[in-house]
């Protein structure tokens, strides 16, 4: 039986040899969260964050059917610009390689990767997690959707930076679902767990830590004891953060419009995200920029703390 072939770039792979820290960062956002160009800003805004820490930036996606390790300057652009290219979560990882496909890879997909190649610590914008059954503020329906996030954070250990969870989610639910899979949902700075475009969502995280080095620390006892994932979890700044009914009358909207045109799946977050920008006269899209580019610099501070 053959065995998965990464490609880690050259650089990521002389860091990971010489003990330097990476971070792996995912590719969907680039690809379906953010429009041109502000994709493609934030993604090189990123990258730059994390070398600004003496970290090195690890673009994750599925390029021609490989699995890449460090996407290279041309590669983010090109990437950027393929609006048609799959959103790969990692039950899609095997279809998108054997298919030789052009794919950017999620949360729970870029987990799978990155553990493949030995990184330990991972920034993203926001978790998925489960969505609110039938939508917020309408009748409940028989359904109910969990992203893969939530089942590979309990089964892959690396530590996801990130500001909480997408606030179109039950976020009430989404931390009952990550305590039942076991998974550590840590504040950085914070005892309340932020809900991503929101400051803080006014529910608990299970631990608070306040440096590079107790998150690190927190990460290493887990991991120790056989523990899989961990959320670390930033507010993003308050400048940027939206009013909670601003935000949830944007929401109601937008998912009402979504259910007329009858977008679901896979679409259906890039869909919610592209109109509350929309909505929000980019409110949104400019939190979502500052807060991808503060978790990647978060995420290369606890990296070096790994490897202090």
């Amino acid at each position: 039986m053959s065995t998965l072939q990464l490609d880690i770039r050259p650089e990521v792979s002389a860091a990971l040899a010489e003990q330097r820290p990476v971070v792996a960062l995912e590719s969907t956002l680039i690809v379906h969260g953010l429009p041109w160009p502000a994709n493609l800003e934030t993604a090189r805004q990123a990258e730059a964050a994390v070398r600004a820490e003496g970290a090195v930036p690890a673009t994750v996606a599925i390029w021609q059917g490989r699995p890449t390790i460090g996407l290279e300057a041309g590669q983010l652009e090109q990437l950027a610009r393929q609006p048609e290219a799959r959103k790969a979560s990692s039950r899609d990882l095997a279809a998108a390689i054997v298919q030789k496909a052009f794919a950017a890879t999620t949360v729970a997909a870029t987990m799978v990767l990155a553990h493949r190649a030995g990184l330990r610590v991972f920034a993203t914008g926001g978790i998925g997690g489960v969505h609110p059954v039938g939508g917020t503020g309408v009748s409940p329906v028989s359904r109910t959707d969990i992203s893969a996030d939530v089942l590979e954070l309990a089964r892959t250990p690396v530590a996801v930076v990130c500001a909480g969870a997408k606030g179109i989610l039950d976020l009430a639910a989404t931390l009952e679902m990550l305590e039942t899979m076991s998974v550590p949902v840590v504040g950085y700075g914070t005892e309340e767990f932020p809900a991503f475009l929101l400051a803080s969502s006014g529910l608990p995280v299970s631990a608070r830590v306040d440096s590079p080095q107790e998150a690190a620390a927190l990460c290493a006892a887990h991991w120790g004891l056989g523990g899989a994932g961990v959320v670390l979890a930033q507010p993003l700044p308050a400048e940027t953060a939206l009013e909670p009914d601003d935000f949830h009358k944007a929401l109601v909207r937008a998912e009402r419009e979504a259910r007329a045109e009858d977008v679901r799946g896979p679409a259906l977050t890039p869909f919610l995200l592209a109109r509350l920008a929309q909505l929000t006269d980019g409110r949104t899209l400019r939190a979502n920029q500052a807060l991808i580019v503060a978790n990647a610099r978060l995420a290369a501070r606890i990296a070096a703390a790994m490897e202090g």
